[in-house]
C-alpha cells in the first residue's frame, strides 16, 4: 500500500470539504432587512457536516508533499509527525508513519508505532504483519510469533502459518510446530507455493513449500524425539522432491 496515496486521500477529503463549505455560504441578500430584525442565518445541516482543517494541518501537509518531491525523507518524517500531533485520531497518518519506518528498516520504530495503531484496533492485518516483520527482524521471535499467530487467526493463509511453524521450531514450542507442520503438508497449496533458499551454488532458487515444510519436520523429530531414523527419512522424502535443498542435504549429513 502506497502511503502517499494514502496521505493524499485524506488531505484531498479534508480540502476539498473545506473548499465545498465555502462555496456553499449564501449570497449577501439586496433586500433589506424587515425593521428591529437581527436573526443570524442557520447552518444548513449538510455545511455542518463538512470537515474542517486547519491552517497548520495545510501547511505541514504542504511541508511532507514538498519534502516527499525532493526525496527529503527525513523532513517528510517530520512533517507526519506534524500532522499527528495536529490531527492524533486519524490513524492513516499513523499508518503512513508505521509504514514510512517499514520501508526504511528501522524496524524498532516500525513496532512501536504498529502497536500503536494495534491498541486502537487489535484486527488490523496490515498493522500486525508490520509489527510480525519488525520482531522477527530484531530477532525477538516470541513477539514476533505472537502477531504472526493472530495475523493467522485472521487471515488463514498459508505463507502467514509456514512463518508461525518455523518461530515456533525457534522457540522450542515443538508440539505446537509439529501441528503447524501437519496442518501445512495437508494443504493443497503447499505445493504450488515457492519459498527461496540459496542452491548449491549460493544462489536464490525457488523451491516448493513441501520440501522446506518437511526439512522443518525432519528438524523437529530430530531435535524434540531424537529419533534419527525418522528425521533421515523425513530428509531423504524432501531431498526426493528437490535434490539440491541445500538446508536438506546439511542435515542429512548430522543424521548419518
Amino acid at each position: 500500500m502506497n502511503s502517499r496515496v494514502i496521505l493524499i486521500l485524506f488531505f484531498s477529503m479534508c480540502t476539498l470539504g473545506a473548499f465545498a463549505q465555502a462555496q456553499k455560504q449564501p449570497a449577501k441578500s439586496t433586500t433589506p432587512a424587515p425593521a428591529k430584525t437581527e436573526t443570524k442565518p442557520t447552518t444548513p445541516p449538510a455545511q455542518a457536516n463538512q470537515p474542517k482543517v486547519s491552517e497548520l494541518t495545510v501547511h505541514f501537509y504542504k511541508k511532507y508533499a514538498t519534502a516527499l518531491q525532493w526525496n527529503d525523507m527525513v523532513v517528510a518524517k517530520d512533517a507526519l509527525y506534524d500532522l499527528i500531533i495536529e490531527n492524533p485520531q486519524n490513524d492513516s497518518l499513523i499508518f503512513n508513519l508505521a509504514y514510512f519506518y517499514y520501508e526504511n528498516q528501522q524496524y524498532a520504530s516500525c513496532v512501536l508505532v504498529s502497536q500503536q495503531l494495534l491498541a486502537r484496533n487489535p484486527k488490523d492485518i496490515t498493522a500486525l504483519e508490520m509489527s510480525a516483520v519488525g520482531y522477527e527482524s530484531m530477532g525477538l521471535s516470541d513477539k514476533a510469533l505472537q502477531n504472526y499467530e493472530s495475523l493467522y487467526l485472521l487471515t488463514n493463509n498459508i505463507a502467514v502459518l509456514y512463518k508461525v511453524a518455523f518461530l515456533q521450531y525457534d522457540v522450542k514450542r515443538y508440539a505446537e510446530s509439529l501441528a503447524s507442520i501437519d496442518i501445512l503438508l495437508s494443504n493443497k497449496d503447499v505445493d504450488s507455493t515457492k519459498v527461496v533458499f540459496n542452491d548449491v551454488e549460493n544462489k536464490p532458487k525457488e523451491y516448493a513449500m513441501r520440501v522446506a515444510v518437511l526439512n522443518l519436520k525432519g528438524l523437529v523429530s530430530l531435535d524434540h524425539f531424537g529419533d534419527k531414523a525418522a528425521a533421515k527419512k523425513i530428509f531423504e522424502e524432501a531431498l526426493a522432491i528437490a535434490p539440491d535443498f541445500v538446508p536438506a542435504k546439511q542435515n542429512m549429513a548430522k543424521v548419518k
